[in-house]
């Protein structure tokens, strides 16, 4: 197949950004015979992270794998500011991980750093794992905090986190390959997309120093939600973003 002809297909599919993603299927197929078999699956609507068996973020591949939600470049900006405000040689913690993004980030850019991961999802801290073995750092299935060792408690400096913040009538309209091909569970934020959300900050009073900080990913329409599920938790929170990629976070203290 030439590249025109698979540029073509990408396009035809869908594919906004074809001529990337043809680089891309090219590189990881290996083999010509290995090709089609990963522009099919891709045509057909899987997310190009799962096809290849890897996401980039933040300079480095993040495993992917059908059934775990892939991790968005606008996230980046949680794991950079999570690196940035994190003391010399202090503990991060990432809840909600998925397949470790933030976490992996964070250990990379921070090699001083104790970084944790949990998530609830067996396959999502799976892959976790495995992005997180090279820099020494854990990732391990938890509901929010609650199978973190004790030792942690009031002792993490930096709590990261990208939850679910989708607002439950909102998930149909999604793109198909998140909504097809991610699970509902990494998605759905519950009524107001805050749900989840709350649940990391109430963490974040049972995790954090006293100056420690909280930080979480949302969007522009949901962060007077969230701001606001800092406050009820009793946190003092402000948005920050990064318009370069389009990412919206609150930072909370307490």
């Amino acid at each position: 197949m030439t590249d025109d002809a698979l540029v073509a297909r990408l396009r035809a599919a869908g594919c906004v950004f074809a001529e990337d993603e043809a680089a891309a299927l090219r590189s990881a197929a290996g083999h010509e015979d290995e090709l089609e078999p990963m522009v099919t699956r891709r045509i057909a609507g899987e997310p190009l992270e799962v096809v290849i068996g890897y996401a980039e973020f933040a300079g480095l591949r993040i495993p992917a794998a059908a059934g775990v939600f892939v991790p968005r470049v606008r996230t980046q900006f949680v794991a950079k500011l999570a690196a940035q405000f994190a003391p010399p040689s202090s503990i991060v913690v990432d809840l909600c991980c998925g397949s470790g993004a933030i976490a992996a980030a964070v250990a990379h850019a921070r090699p001083d750093l104790s970084v944790w991961a949990a998530d609830i999802d067996p396959m999502a801290v799976a892959l976790a794992s495995k992005a997180l073995a090279r820099f020494g750092a854990q990732a391990l299935v938890s509901d929010m905090d609650a199978a973190l060792p004790a030792s942690l408690r009031g002792r993490v400096a930096v709590l990261a986190s990208c939850p679910p913040y989708v607002p439950t009538g909102e998930v149909a309209l999604m793109p198909p390959e998140a909504r097809d091909h991610e699970p509902l569970a990494a998605l759905d934020g519950g009524a107001d997309g805050a749900a989840m959300q709350a649940r990391v900050f109430e963490a974040a009073l049972r995790l954090l120093t006293p100056d420690g900080v909280c930080i979480v990913e949302t969007s522009d329409h949901l962060s007077d939600a969230t701001l606001a599920a800092a406050v009820v938790a009793g946190l003092t929170a402000h948005v920050e973003t990064d318009d370069d990629i389009d990412a919206v976070v609150v930072v909370a203290r307490r």
